[in-house]
Order: structure tokens, then C-alpha cells, then sequence
């Protein structure tokens, strides 16, 4: 069984060197260095001995990640990267927590997290509060935010990865409005996010932009006291049921994301509306699903496999420097994918389409 020493000779550097890249300490390393150690790691097929690094360093080799909730399949998407990467390039495994966005859930984590070793932390919450993510920082933990970008003003040592929500709503809706939709309407859950704040932003300045902002509007559906994670997609599916009624019904619909979006097209399938024909719809996200749904889904896809990588990348680089602000990266989102959910609107007014809906079987 190689050793660390045996990594070090081949890849002609010290012992020290190799530690450093094994726990994630490269930020000052030259290039040409790192690959030498990646290169030698893999040619002795060398497993640092993962008691020994926690005797060492009382740390263990996991990642932590906090998910709002493992029913919405994006988040088994963002683990499944996160995962792959973490694993390959760093040796550490992940280790996911369902928070539901819950502050307390979060925080009570962190301690679990901490008790166990585990000193890398990446959080999916977009809670306008991290003040329990900077208490963590403060306790020697390095934790990554996704799905928000840092606050303004603030210095965070609290590192931020996250897609252009604001420009990836502004694409669907700018969407909507080239095939001719002018009544609009953004489907989402009640409880509020930065990141869904940030969609119905983009959302209003496209139809700003088009000069159709009066007859632009947000719709929410779900639990009004919780953020409705685990729920998004019936929530879709109820809020479809409340849309045929409206005397005011949207011809174009944006939806929070994908799974709402799918939920949608399925509670309008049932009242006997028909998408793309009566209605269109776009998600964001990019998931699996919105292909092979029907009517296929339009949507504007994320850079998961992007996004997943800074994660790991920052949450591995250590602790950010005392004179320092952590990262804030975000992700473009200008890729929209096609699909036939998006179609003309028709010709005829609410009322008339309310006329002609068949019963629900």
C-alpha cells in the first residue's frame, strides 16, 4: 500500500506538499505542482488512511450538504454533482441534511456537523438571514451559500455560488412576449427567497421592457408559512386549478422553477386546458424531467455541473483570510432550451376559453 511518502518522491516534492493538496490547502501552490501530486495520487492509487486524518486534524473526509428538500429532484441533481466531484478530485464524500429552509434546522446542523468533524459545509437555503452561516465561519468552519449572492455592503466570509436568477426569469418571460404573449404571470410558492425575489424581478423587467408591466402579475400557491419545498410541485398542480377560474387567466406563465412548472402543465391538463395551445408555460432549472414530460418543457437551463464544482472548489480552499472578503461568484444563465410547451397565444379572450373547457375525468 502506498504511502504519502511514496506520492511525495514521485511526484518529487515533500510530504508536506502532498498534505497540503490532500486537504484542500492550494490556493498558493503553483500549477505545475498540483497536477504533479493529482498525477502521482492516481498513478500509486494512494487512500490516505481517513483515521489517521482525523487524529491529526480532527477533521473527517465529508462534506456537508444542506438541501431545502431531497423531494425536489434538482436537489438530487446539485448532490449527484456535488458528490462526483468532491469524491474524485478531493477524496471526501458529501453528507446531505434536509433543512426545509428553516434557520434552526440549519444551524442545529452546523453543531451535528461540527461534533462529527466535518469542517466543510455547502448550504442551499437563499434565506435572507445567514447570520447562523457567518456564526459557523467564526467556529472554523467554511461554508459556501448557494442559490443567493452576498448581501451588498456586507464583508462576508461566507463564500456565495449562484445562477443569475434575475436574467434567467427575464429569458423565459422575453420568451413568452416574442411569441406574442402580453398577459403574464410568474407561478411560484409563498414563501419568499433571495433567489425567487430575484426571479420576479426579472420577471417584471422584461415585461417592463415590453411595456406590458399592468398586465404582469405573480401568482403563489403552496403553504403561505413555510417555503414549500418538498411541496412545489403539487403546488403547481393546485395553483393551475385556481388559474382556470380567473377572469384575469394569464395566457403565458413563468414558474419558479421546473418542478412547479410540471406541476402546472399537469393541474391544467386536468381542468381539460391544454398547454401549449391555451396556455404556455416556461421552468427554470434544466432538469431531466422537463424532457421527457408532455408536452416536452420549455426551460432555461442552469449550469449545475458548473455550479457544483465552485462549490466544492471553494468550500475546499480553507478558510478565507482575516483581511479578505469571501467569494462571490455568479453563474450566467443565458441558455434556454425549446421545447413544446411555448406556443402563439389564442385568439380568444379568458372568457371564451372558460366556455369551452371540458370537465376534469
Amino acid at each position: 500500500m502506498s504511502t504519502i511518502q511514496d506520492v511525495a518522491r514521485h511526484a518529487a516534492v515533500s510530504a508536506s506538499t502532498v498534505s497540503n493538496v490532500l486537504n484542500g490547502r492550494t490556493e498558493k501552490m503553483r500549477q505545475e505542482t498540483l497536477a504533479r501530486v493529482e498525477e502521482a495520487i492516481v498513478a500509486l492509487n494512494y487512500r490516505p488512511s481517513t483515521l489517521a486524518r482525523q487524529l491529526k486534524t480532527g477533521q473527517t473526509p465529508l462534506l456537508g450538504l444542506l438541501v431545502p428538500s431531497i423531494a425536489n429532484p434538482m436537489y438530487g441533481y446539485i448532490a449527484r454533482e456535488v458528490e462526483t466531484f468532491a469524491q474524485e478530485k478531493y477524496g471526501h464524500r458529501v453528507l446531505i441534511g434536509n433543512t426545509y429552509r428553516d434557520k434552526e434546522k440549519e444551524a442545529s446542523f452546523f453543531e451535528d456537523l461540527l461534533a462529527h468533524g466535518v469542517r466543510r459545509v455547502i448550504v442551499i437555503s437563499s434565506l435572507a438571514d445567514e447570520s447562523h452561516l457567518t456564526q459557523a465561519v467564526q467556529r472554523g468552519m467554511v461554508v459556501v451559500s448557494y442559490d443567493r449572492r452576498a448581501t451588498p455592503g456586507e464583508h462576508s466570509k461566507v463564500n456565495h455560488v449562484a445562477p443569475d436568477n434575475f436574467e434567467a426569469a427575464r429569458i423565459a418571460t422575453r420568451h413568452l412576449i416574442a411569441h406574442g404573449h402580453t398577459h403574464l404571470a410568474f407561478a411560484t410558492v409563498a414563501g419568499m427567497t433571495v433567489s425567487r425575489s430575484d426571479k420576479i424581478d426579472g420577471f417584471y423587467a422584461a415585461a417592463s421592457e415590453a411595456g406590458l408591466r399592468e398586465h404582469a402579475r405573480v401568482i403563489e400557491g403552496g403553504p403561505s408559512n413555510e417555503y414549500g419545498d418538498s411541496v412545489i410541485g403539487e403546488a403547481g398542480h393546485d395553483l393551475a386549478l385556481q388559474i382556470v377560474k380567473d377572469a384575469r387567466r394569464p395566457t403565458g406563465i413563468v414558474a419558479v422553477n421546473d418542478l412547479m412548472a410540471l406541476g402546472l402543465m399537469s393541474g391544467l391538463r386536468e381542468t381539460g386546458l391544454n398547454v401549449p395551445s391555451d396556455i404556455s408555460v416556461v421552468g427554470m432549472d434544466g432538469l431531466f424531467l422537463s424532457a421527457i414530460s408532455n408536452p416536452g418543457l420549455t426551460t432555461v437551463q442552469l449550469p449545475v455541473t458548473e455550479m457544483a464544482r465552485a462549490m466544492v472548489e471553494r468550500a475546499m480552499t480553507g478558510p478565507c483570510p482575516p483581511d479578505a472578503d469571501a467569494d462571490d461568484l455568479v453563474f450566467d444563465t443565458t441558455l434556454l432550451i425549446e421545447r413544446e410547451s411555448v406556443a402563439t397565444p389564442p385568439a380568444q379572450t379568458a372568457s371564451t376559453h372558460a366556455g369551452k373547457r371540458k370537465p376534469s375525468k
